[in-house]
C-alpha cells in the first residue's frame, strides 16, 4: 500500500513537472481550447491506464530487478606524475554496501568473487558497510566473508555516515581490520613498488564524524601521487585546495532514482554537488573525483535508472 502511494506521487511530481513545462512554451492554452469537456475525460482516462501499466512494470523493476542488475564499469586513469612502477596497476572500488537493508550476506559472497575474479593490486571500500551496525544480527558472519578478497598490494576502506551511526564505529573497525583492511582515518599510507610510491589517504565521514583535511594529507608531499578517500565527494571542494590527484567517493547512490529530464531525486547532504561519474574539481590544477554509484540502497529500496556498481580502473604512466 505504502509502495503504491508512493509511486502515484513520484508519478504525480513527474506530471506536474510536465504541465509546467508545456505551459512555459505555449502549448497548454492552444490544448486547453480545442479539447472539450468529453474528449479530456477520454484521453485522461486512457493515460490513466496506461499510466497504471506502466507504473506497475517498473515498480517492480525498480524493487526486484535493477537493485540486482549489477554494472561493471571499466576506466583508465592517465597521469604523468605516477611513477612507471604503478603503469597497469588494477584498483576495485566498491561501495555502500548497507548490509542488512534488502542486502544480505549471499549476495556479498557473490561480490566478493566478482571482484577477486578481476585480479586487482589495490582494493578500495569508500564506506557504508552496514545500515545499522548496532542492529545487524549476523555481525560474526562478516569478516570471514571480506577477507576472501585478495589484493596483491593491499586493501583499504574508510568510515562513511552509516558505519559511525547506531554506535556501529568500533564494530566497523574491528570487521574491517578482521577482513585484512587497512581503515585510514584521517591519515595517509605510502604505497611503494619499485622504490617508487604513491600517496593513499583516507578521510573521516563528513556527516557523522570529524574530518581533518590537516591531518589527513600531513605526510604527503606535493610531488607525490595522491589517491584521496572520502565517502562524502562533496568533501572535494575543499580536497581541491590540497595535492590531490585523484579522489575516490560514494555516499550518494548515484542518485538511486534517476528520471530523464529531471535527473537524480535522492541527492543525501555532501552528495548534492557531485553524485555520478567524474568530474573535475578546481580551477588552477582541478582534481578528478569519481564518485560510485553504490551496491546497496537505504531508506528505500529502490533503483531507477541508477544501476548498482563496481568500478575497476586501471593507472596510466603517460
Amino acid at each position: 500500500m505504502i509502495g503504491n502511494i508512493g509511486l502515484c506521487c513520484f508519478f504525480v511530481h513527474i506530471f506536474d513537472s510536465m504541465r509546467e513545462y508545456i505551459k512555459e512554451i505555449g502549448w497548454y492554452n492552444v490544448m486547453a481550447e480545442k479539447m472539450n469537456r468529453r474528449s479530456f475525460l477520454k484521453k485522461s482516462m486512457g493515460s490513466f491506464v496506461a499510466l497504471a501499466a506502466i507504473g506497475t512494470g517498473g515498480f517492480f523493476y525498480a524493487r526486484d530487478i535493477e537493485p540486482k542488475y549489477l554494472q561493471v564499469n571499466h576506466h583508465n586513469i592517465i597521469k604523468s606524475q605516477l611513477p612507471h612502477s604503478f603503469h597497469n596497476l588494477k584498483i576495485v572500488q566498491f561501495s555502500d554496501t548497507h548490509l542488512g537493508f534488502h542486502y544480505d550476506l549471499t549476495e556479498l559472497e557473490k561480490l566478493m568473487n566478482k571482484i577477486n575474479s578481476y585480479q586487482p593490486d589495490l582494493i578500495l571500500f569508500t564506506g557504508d558497510l552496514m545500515d545499522k551496525p548496532n542492529e545487524y544480527p549476523y555481525i560474526n558472519q562478516i569478516a570471514p566473508i571480506l577477507s576472501k578478497l585478495k589484493a596483491s598490494i593491499g586493501k583499504f576502506a574508510i568510515y562513511g555516515n552509516h558505519d559511525h551511526g547506531g554506535y556501529g564505529s568500533d564494530i566497523y573497525r574491528e570487521i574491517m581490520e578482521d577482513s585484512g583492511f587497512e581503515v585510514l582515518l584521517n591519515e595517509s599510507k605510502k604505497v611503494t613498488i619499485n622504490n617508487e610510491s604513491i600517496y593513499i589517504s583516507g578521510i573521516d565521514d563528513a556527516m557523522l564524524g570529524k574530518p581533518n583535511f590537516q591531518t589527513t594529507f600531513a605526510d604527503i608531499p606535493n610531488d607525490g601521487y595522491h589517491i584521496f578517500l572520502s565517502h562524502a565527494p562533496d568533501l572535494a571542494e575543499e580536497a581541491s585546495q590540497y595535492h590531490v590527484d585523484f579522489q575516490f567517493s560514494g555516499h550518494s547512490h548515484g542518485g538511486q532514482i534517476q528520471i530523464p529530464f529531471i535527473g537524480a531525486l535522492v541527492k543525501p547532504p555532501f552528495g548534492e554537488i557531485y553524485y555520478e561519474g567524474f568530474y573535475d574539481v578546481g580551477d588552477e590544477k582541478p582534481l578528478k573525483l569519481y564518485v560510485n554509484r553504490g551496491i546497496g540502497t537505504t531508506r528505500l529500496p529502490f533503483r531507477f535508472l541508477c544501476r548498482p556498481e563496481l568500478t575497476i580502473f586501471t593507472l596510466k604512466s603517460e
